[in-house]
């Protein structure tokens, strides 16, 4: 029999209030920052795991709980995490993230105003493994990878501008730097530029929406997340 810890009822609620859908293949989440959303070297219990404790004492499963992570989310990045509740659909979606069927939207509060306002960027990205830190270089430069997003600025405070990102490939930290290449890091990103942390230790980089087919209804299905609360004032 599995054994998983039992989850307080302050971690119940707010998981609960997290959710954004749920159905016998899939529970999409809405990540806050800092979570992890699989295990890694730091210990630290991931998403992935309190999610399988949840629905082991929700639905009083006796046996093992799975959950599939067919994407990520960057620890200090937050918004729409989908997960798997079967190897079927696991399977499909990550399918469906590889060849981009999926759709992703994210919002990026920056410290600079892009100029244009709204556009196409591609660049070839390098990833330094020791760093954890993706580099723009030169296209033919050994181990670059093509990194491609759409722009758009939508409107600012008077110290930060919201600007909404396209997705369409799916590079280390691309957002991030790609962004900062522009002349537009995000809000508490140091790693990229940014003059000053959050009081959070994230970044001001969210997960906005999803839209993809259901991996087993081949049904259409758009998920949003708010925008966390710290950003009252643009994103509203």
């Amino acid at each position: 029999m599995a054994q998983y810890r039992t989850l307080t009822d302050n971690e119940i609620r707010d998981l609960e209030s997290r959710i954004l859908f749920e159905d016998n293949h899939l529970i999409v989440v809405d990540k806050k920052v800092g979570e992890i959303v699989q295990a890694d070297k730091t210990g630290d219990e991931c998403l992935a795991e309190t999610l399988k404790a949840y629905i082991a004492g929700r639905d009083a499963k006796p046996g093992q709980v799975f959950m599939g992570v067919p994407h990520r989310l960057d620890r200090p990045v937050s918004g729409v995490c989908i997960f798997a509740k079967t190897s079927k659909a696991l399977s499909r979606l990550c399918e469906a993230f590889r060849v981009g069927e999926a759709h992703k939207t994210y919002w990026a509060l920056c410290c600079s105003k892009p100029e244009p306002a709204e556009g196409h960027l591609e660049d070839w990205l390098i990833r330094n493994e020791k760093q954890n830190k993706s580099y723009v270089v030169r296209e033919g430069h050994g181990g670059a990878k093509l990194a491609k997003l759409n722009y758009k600025y939508l409107r600012s405070t008077e110290r930060y501008h919201l600007v909404e990102v396209e997705l369409l490939t799916g590079r280390h930290h691309q957002i991030r730097c790609q962004l900062s290449n522009l002349g537009c890091p995000i809000k508490g990103d140091l790693k990229y530029g940014a003059p000053r942390s959050n009081p959070d230790g994230g970044i001001c980089l969210h997960a906005r929406s999803i839209n993809f087919i259901h991996p087993v209804r081949k049904e259409p299905l758009t998920i949003t997340a708010e925008a966390p609360s710290t950003w009252k004032g643009v994103a509203e």
